[in-house]
């Protein structure tokens, strides 16, 4: 499929840009309202082949690399079924993809039951550790786990449980191989809000058994220090 996008109607001369201004003039008179990438996958309802994509219990279609998220952000807002599981060859390029996909998608809404409203694009990590490797997995790289697991699971992420729940998931195929643990109960988070009353020593009895090291100085991630009644967490 080749989908071609025409700015403008007339070839451009060196003329439209001889004096400063006149070509930005030009196009704001032709075109008074702003168009957003956003606005741009719902025009892809248009093309033949995506119906038939869309219908079809398994298809195969192929797109250049550059229109790949062009594309499957057309193919998210025709379908309804929230969240989009979108599978990668290696993590650098599920990271790429997220970011493309959230210029086309407006990334970071929190409504993904809409088929047409703005949808949270988040990444699935891989571990960067090799079975029985002596080597323990980034702390950073838990973390997002957890929190992307607990949120497609139902679970609030703020105090005021408001739930997040992403709209699309891309994920290398590394990482949708790999097993999961007991993530419902280790993806729970610990909530402390502003003028709740904890007792200190079940709070760092709790960390503790989720996986973070007590220190005498927070430097890390997953590390946690007790200074009298104050809890450095980080």
């Amino acid at each position: 499929m080749v989908v071609m996008l025409t700015v403008s109607d007339r070839p451009c001369s060196s003329s439209a840009f001889a004096a400063p201004g006149h070509g930005i003039a030009w196009a704001s008179a032709r075109y008074p309202e702003q168009v957003s990438l956003r606005s741009l996958p719902p025009l892809l309802r248009n093309e033949p082949a995506m119906p038939r994509v869309i219908g079809a219990p398994n298809a195969t279609l192929a797109v250049a690399t550059p229109a790949q998220a062009f594309v499957l952000a057309g193919l998210i807002r025709l379908g309804s079924r929230r969240p989009v599981l979108v599978v990668t060859s290696t993590g650098v390029a599920a990271d790429q993809l997220a970011h493309d996909l959230e210029a086309f998608t407006d990334g970071g809404g929190s409504d993904p039951s809409t088929s047409d409203g703005p949808m949270d694009v988040q990444v699935f990590p891989a571990w960067e550790t090799l079975p029985f490797e002596r080597v323990s997995p980034d702390v950073a790289t838990m973390g997002r786990r957890l929190r992307l697991l607990w949120q497609l699971g139902g679970g609030t992420s703020t105090v005021g449980g408001g739930s997040r729940q992403p709209g699309i998931v891309v994920a290398p195929i590394k990482a949708v191989l790999q097993r999961l643990g007991p993530w419902r109960t280790a993806a729970r988070p610990v909530v402390v809000a502003k003028g709740d009353q904890v007792a200190v020593d079940e709070l760092v009895a709790r960390l503790v058994g989720m996986g973070y090291r007590r220190e005498s100085i927070v430097e890390h991630r997953g590390e946690l220090a007790v200074r009298g009644g104050i809890v450095d967490v980080f």
